[in-house]
């Protein structure tokens, strides 16, 4: 049995031995605050047939998909984002979607991969609280060793061939007197979907209650702080039950793949040094 390492022990490790950990079965729960200097990626595979369609999605939908990573088909190595990573076994939690429906949440997925699937690894947030940390805005998801807030919301992408429906954001409070900062901040970061989408009244983009996230866990919201909604990568999880793809599978809302691309390359391409 593997012996559970805490968040903040393994917080303290570089991102390749924390990958190492989670492909241990060390460690099961978020990844926010982790892989420090490095991208983050939200993970969706996808059967041969449908990956194209898959691609062409990302394309026309780089906000919530900035595309980093794409795997040769059958091969479970995202050797482009890193040393021996290996798709089927490191992250903390994976989703498995049949003809839409969530089927199973799994901690690898050794036992379902097979010859005909093709991994896709999206920039994420994570990546850029680093730098709104080290600038001195606490993100209280991190700060209270919880999963941000994210929403179901009216903003509708482009489709491309089953792909289609509206976008997922993720939620952070932020003093008002540095909502500009932290979009500046965030707008460095078009791999891990850049600036904000939208600022203020959730209303406006069809958010009815903050206090009940779609996914991951509500968070104080106090007057003297507004909310910004940045896109998400958990957007195609919001689209698979419109696609109703035989299967497809996805990291669970929060867990993220641990790349070793640093977070302010120009192109997402791991190299060795």
């Amino acid at each position: 049995m593997s012996v559970l390492v805490s968040y903040q022990t393994l917080r303290a490790r570089p991102a390749d031995a924390q990958r190492q950990a989670i492909r241990l079965g060390e460690y099961q729960s978020h990844t926010a605050g982790l892989g420090k200097g490095c991208l983050q990626a939200n993970v969706v595979i996808t059967p041969a047939a449908y990956a194209l369609d898959f691609m062409r999605f990302c394309q026309r939908n780089p906000k919530p998909c900035p595309l980093i990573g794409v795997s040769d088909t059958g091969n479970p190595d995202m050797f482009t984002l890193g040393a021996d990573i290996d798709i089927r076994t490191d992250i903390p939690a994976y989703n498995i979607y049949r003809y839409g429906e969530l089927a199973d949440t799994v901690p690898d997925i050794r036992a379902i991969w097979n010859d005909d699937l093709v991994a896709f690894a999206l920039g994420c947030s994570f990546t850029f609280e680093h730098a709104l940390l080290e600038a001195g805005i606490d993100v209280w998801h991190i700060s209270n060793n919880s999963t941000v807030p994210m929403y179901r919301t009216s903003i509708f992408t482009v489709p491309a061939g089953p792909f289609r429906g509206g976008s997922v954001v993720s939620m952070r409070m932020i003093p008002s007197e540095r909502v500009d900062e932290a979009v500046a901040i965030s707008s460095r970061f078009p791999l891990a979907h850049g600036s904000p989408v939208h600022i203020g009244d959730p209303a406006a983009i069809d958010i009815a209650d903050l206090s009940r996230p779609d996914w991951g866990d509500p968070v104080p919201m106090p007057v003297t702080h507004t909310p910004v909604f940045w896109a998400c990568g958990v957007t195609p999880q919001a689209i698979i039950r419109n696609a109703k793809l035989p299967i497809c599978i996805t990291h669970k809302p929060g867990t993220m793949l641990l790349t070793e691309v640093p977070d302010d390359a120009d192109v997402p391409l791991f190299q060795k040094s």
